[in-house]
């Protein structure tokens, strides 16, 4: 009980906790976007599902505007998994506290920006690459600092 306390006292473990629960729930967001273009064009990825909506739906696989959402949702499998798991492992390493809330900070917000830009207001690129770069450079840096730490 008493390591759970200092685990729940602990203010890189909570902001590691919040941003973890943030990022889930950014994930959780996206199938009623991607939902929402889905009826809004009558376009679905199987039949059966046509047949529910009615006579006006159709099966597509290349609609530009469900699509966007959809392939955002992708990138945040791609890249919020093993930011958690990287994570997850780096705080063992007892970074100094400042550098991990930062990064935990950063890699957040730069995965919001990045659904902003790519999936709620499509912006022009270097937008989305920016956004994406500072979320991976993140992910990697977390992994070779642990590494490091490991060896």
């Amino acid at each position: 009980m008493a390591n759970f306390l200092a685990i729940q006292n602990n203010q890189v473990f909570r902001h590691f906790a919040w941003w973890s629960a943030a990022m889930s729930v950014k994930m959780m967001c996206m199938m009623p976007l991607i939902g929402r273009q889905r009826f809004r064009k009558k376009i679905f990825m199987t039949p059966e599902d046509c047949a529910f909506i009615g006579k006006s739906a159709k099966v597509a696989f290349d609609d530009p505007d469900v699509e966007r959402p959809r392939r955002a949702f992708l990138n945040d499998l791609e890249n919020i998994v093993p930011w958690f798991i990287c994570t997850s492992v780096f705080l063992t390493t007892s970074p100094p506290p400042a550098l991990a809330i930062n990064l935990i900070r950063a890699f957040g917000i730069s995965r919001i920006v990045h659904t902003i830009v790519y999936a709620v207001i499509p912006m022009p690129q270097p937008a989305r690459v920016v956004a994406y770069a500072v979320g991976y450079a993140i992910t990697v840096y977390q992994a070779y600092l642990t590494l490091l730490h490991y060896t």
